[in-house]
């Protein structure tokens, strides 16, 4: 089974469809409500309500998802019955599956339900028409986004401890086909911390800064940070914070803010490399759009359209 836990939770929906041709005497039966096993229509949509819900039992890859919302129609074309099945989830996978397993049960049932009457019934074809939800949906293309990297800690700068996450933003930097500007690392001290801020705005479309967002005495991040935004996104520090919530409680004392400075985007992560790569991994896909909205009627030098 694939695994789901590093996807966010979305709106998802797939439509899918079903076609069955009979013969032009069966379909004058349909409608008079002459079927000897009773009404295809009823029937059949409560068969694909209840095969969507045994999709994950029945297809070992699935996933078992809250379904939110199915919606069967049934309806005659001529000499064919058209299935049609529209499911809807808040799930961080998609429904594809679960809309062509109820279509698919749907029209099974049709046809065990007109086989007594009609020996030529065909199943033509089943077919996912429509999907959409998910991190696809939501990922736009992006040019030449430029981003800095600020590593916060003492020991990092003394030289006692290791830099390990700054070199995970490094990593889904190029993953993104971000270009780095800089990487730069300076102690737990305010006025270093708005320094170097300052250096790099207007240069890059994003600076990510890892480490002194805690709640220790020398924790001065997001401090720093608010004396230099023009406005704050709480967005972006709320969204990393409920995807770090369904992993560990100790999100909870994450003091992380973002926001934007002139055409400058300031995003603070935890110093951790496990909240580093959980934060990057829950908004990284979505952070070119933003970089697009804050250039609009700016003039900025980022060539994003």
């Amino acid at each position: 089974m694939i695994d789901i836990s590093e996807k966010i939770t979305t709106l998802r929906e797939a439509i899918s469809q079903a076609i069955i041709s009979v013969s032009p005497n069966t379909i004058q039966l349909i409608k008079e409500n002459k079927v000897p096993k009773g009404n295809i229509f009823e029937v059949s949509k409560t068969v694909g309500l209840l095969a969507t819900k045994q999709t994950p039992f029945l297809l070992p890859f699935c996933h078992n998802i809250p379904i939110s919302n199915i919606d069967i129609d049934i309806s005659i074309q001529e000499d064919q019955i058209i299935v049609t099945s529209k499911i809807v989830s808040i799930s961080s996978t998609g429904v594809e599956m679960e809309s062509l397993v109820s279509a698919s049960l749907a029209a099974l049932n049709i046809y065990d339900m007109l086989k007594p009457i009609d020996k030529n019934i065909i199943i033509k074809e089943i077919k996912l028409l429509s999907k959409k939800g998910g991190k696809s949906d939501f990922t736009e293309k992006h040019y030449n986004i430029k981003a800095a990297i600020l590593v916060v800690s003492d020991s990092i700068y003394e030289g006692k401890k290791e830099d390990k996450s700054g070199k995970i933003i490094t990593d889904f930097l190029k993953q993104k086909n971000f270009e780095l500007y800089d990487y730069q690392i300076v102690p737990d001290e305010k006025e270093k911390i708005k320094q170097k801020i300052n250096e790099w705005i207007n240069k890059t479309d994003i600076i990510f800064i890892t480490g002194g967002t805690g709640i220790s005495k020398r924790d001065y991040t997001p401090e720093a940070v608010k004396e230099i935004i023009d406005r704050e996104i709480p967005g972006i520090a709320e969204f990393i914070r409920n995807y770090g919530f369904q992993r560990t409680p100790y999100s909870m004392l994450s003091r992380s803010i973002s926001g934007i400075k002139d055409q400058t985007l300031i995003i603070t992560l935890p110093g951790s490399s496990r909240g580093v790569k959980e934060s990057l991994t829950a908004i990284i896909d979505y952070l070119p759009h933003a970089v697009k909205v804050s250039k609009i009627n700016s003039g900025g030098h980022s060539d994003n359209t």
